[in-house]
Protein backbone atom coordinates (compact mmCIF):
# COMPACT_ATOMS: atom_id res chain seq x y z
CA UNK A 1 0.00 0.00 0.00
CA UNK A 2 1.00 3.60 -0.65
CA UNK A 3 -0.53 6.63 1.04
CA UNK A 4 -0.19 10.36 0.51
CA UNK A 5 -1.19 12.33 3.59
CA UNK A 6 -1.66 16.09 3.32
CA UNK A 7 -1.75 18.71 6.03
CA UNK A 8 -1.65 22.46 6.47
CA UNK A 9 -4.85 23.74 4.90
CA UNK A 10 -7.19 26.17 6.60
CA UNK A 11 -8.76 29.61 6.61
CA UNK A 12 -6.57 32.65 6.02
CA UNK A 13 -7.18 36.30 5.24
CA UNK A 14 -6.19 37.80 1.88
CA UNK A 15 -2.50 38.57 1.85
CA UNK A 16 -1.77 35.83 4.36
CA UNK A 17 0.33 32.68 4.08
CA UNK A 18 -0.11 28.95 4.47
CA UNK A 19 2.23 25.99 4.10
CA UNK A 20 0.95 22.67 2.82
CA UNK A 21 2.76 19.38 3.37
CA UNK A 22 2.26 15.98 1.77
CA UNK A 23 4.09 12.85 2.91
CA UNK A 24 4.18 9.66 0.87
CA UNK A 25 4.57 6.39 2.75
CA UNK A 26 4.28 2.65 2.23
CA UNK A 27 5.84 0.27 -0.28
CA UNK A 28 7.89 2.94 -2.06
CA UNK A 29 11.04 2.22 -4.03
CA UNK A 30 11.55 5.70 -5.45
CA UNK A 31 9.59 8.90 -6.03
CA UNK A 32 9.77 10.78 -9.31
CA UNK A 33 7.90 14.04 -9.85
CA UNK A 34 5.63 15.39 -7.12
CA UNK A 35 3.15 18.20 -7.39
CA UNK A 36 0.19 20.16 -6.17
CA UNK A 37 -3.13 20.60 -7.95
CA UNK A 38 -6.28 22.41 -6.90
CA UNK A 39 -9.97 22.30 -7.63
CA UNK A 40 -12.34 25.17 -6.91
CA UNK A 41 -16.11 24.66 -6.72
CA UNK A 42 -17.59 24.23 -10.19
CA UNK A 43 -14.18 24.11 -11.85
CA UNK A 44 -11.89 21.39 -13.13
CA UNK A 45 -8.75 20.36 -11.29
CA UNK A 46 -5.75 22.47 -12.34
CA UNK A 47 -2.01 22.25 -11.90
CA UNK A 48 -0.49 24.55 -9.30
CA UNK A 49 3.15 23.46 -9.22
CA UNK A 50 5.36 20.45 -9.83
CA UNK A 51 8.88 19.49 -8.79
CA UNK A 52 11.10 16.78 -10.23
CA UNK A 53 13.23 14.42 -8.19
CA UNK A 54 16.19 16.63 -9.10
CA UNK A 55 14.46 19.81 -7.93
CA UNK A 56 13.32 21.36 -11.21
CA UNK A 57 10.10 23.28 -10.69
CA UNK A 58 7.13 24.37 -12.78
CA UNK A 59 4.35 26.77 -11.75
CA UNK A 60 1.00 27.88 -13.04
CA UNK A 61 1.15 31.49 -14.18
CA UNK A 62 -1.46 32.45 -11.59
CA UNK A 63 0.82 31.50 -8.67
CA UNK A 64 4.27 32.44 -9.97
CA UNK A 65 6.10 34.69 -7.55
CA UNK A 66 3.69 33.85 -4.70
CA UNK A 67 3.93 30.08 -4.24
CA UNK A 68 7.06 27.97 -3.76
CA UNK A 69 7.18 24.19 -4.10
CA UNK A 70 9.94 22.18 -2.44
CA UNK A 71 10.60 18.61 -1.39
CA UNK A 72 12.55 16.51 1.06
CA UNK A 73 13.57 13.36 -0.78
CA UNK A 74 14.71 11.61 2.39
CA UNK A 75 11.20 11.98 3.79
CA UNK A 76 9.28 11.53 0.49
CA UNK A 77 7.57 14.81 1.34
CA UNK A 78 6.54 17.75 -0.82
CA UNK A 79 5.69 21.23 0.45
CA UNK A 80 3.84 24.21 -0.95
CA UNK A 81 4.55 27.58 0.63
CA UNK A 82 1.76 29.94 -0.32
CA UNK A 83 2.23 33.67 0.24
CA UNK A 84 0.17 36.72 -0.70
CA UNK A 85 -2.92 34.56 -0.87
CA UNK A 86 -5.93 35.81 -2.79
CA UNK A 87 -9.62 34.83 -2.57
CA UNK A 88 -9.27 33.17 -5.98
CA UNK A 89 -6.77 30.74 -4.45
CA UNK A 90 -9.65 29.19 -2.50
CA UNK A 91 -9.89 25.52 -3.46
CA UNK A 92 -9.25 21.98 -2.36
CA UNK A 93 -5.54 21.31 -2.85
CA UNK A 94 -4.39 17.82 -3.81
CA UNK A 95 -0.87 16.47 -3.84
CA UNK A 96 0.32 14.04 -6.47
CA UNK A 97 3.30 11.72 -6.60
CA UNK A 98 4.59 9.57 -9.44
CA UNK A 99 6.51 6.74 -7.90
CA UNK A 100 7.84 3.21 -8.20
CA UNK A 101 6.70 0.66 -5.66
CA UNK A 102 8.76 -2.15 -4.21
CA UNK A 103 6.06 -4.68 -5.11
CA UNK A 104 4.92 -3.55 -8.58
CA UNK A 105 6.42 -2.76 -11.96
CA UNK A 106 6.30 0.68 -13.51
CA UNK A 107 5.67 4.26 -12.44
CA UNK A 108 2.29 4.81 -10.80
CA UNK A 109 0.45 8.03 -9.93
CA UNK A 110 -1.00 8.56 -6.48
CA UNK A 111 -3.15 11.34 -5.04
CA UNK A 112 -3.70 12.69 -1.58
CA UNK A 113 -7.16 13.08 -0.06
CA UNK A 114 -7.18 16.85 -0.50
CA UNK A 115 -6.98 19.73 1.95
CA UNK A 116 -9.23 22.79 1.93
CA UNK A 117 -7.68 26.23 1.58
CA UNK A 118 -10.05 29.15 2.07
CA UNK A 119 -8.93 32.76 1.59
CA UNK A 120 -11.50 35.15 2.99
CA UNK A 121 -11.97 38.08 5.33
Amino acid sequence: QVQLVESGGGLVQPGGSLRLSCAASGSIFSVNAMGWYRQAPGKTRELVATISSGGSTNYADSVKGRFTISRDNAKNTVYLQMNSLKPEDTAVYYCNANLRRTDRVGVLAYWGQGTQVTVSL
